[in-house]
């Protein structure tokens, strides 16, 4: 079942070269990841980019757990 969260994040070509984004503004999620990677907290990224959502904060991290979720595959 596809979560509502994931509905945020947009993948367009013409946008941001076709990276993943956030509701289909030049925000990736990358640049999101990038910002709590190093320490931000929501209530900071949320003053940074008052377009955002804190659900876009909460959609990025589902999206780059279902990312990190694949199988890795071993040759025998």
């Amino acid at each position: 079942m596809k979560s509502s969260l994931l509905d945020r994040i947009t993948i367009e070509p013409s946008k941001c070269g076709g990276r993943p984004c956030i509701r289909g503004m030049r925000i990736r999620v990358t640049d999101i990841l990038g910002l709590l990677s190093s320490g931000a907290s929501h209530q900071e990224i949320l003053e940074d980019y008052p377009i955002l959502e804190e659900d876009d904060i909460f959609a990025t991290l589902e999206y780059a757990a279902t990312q990190a979720d694949h199988a890795i595959l071993i040759a025998a």
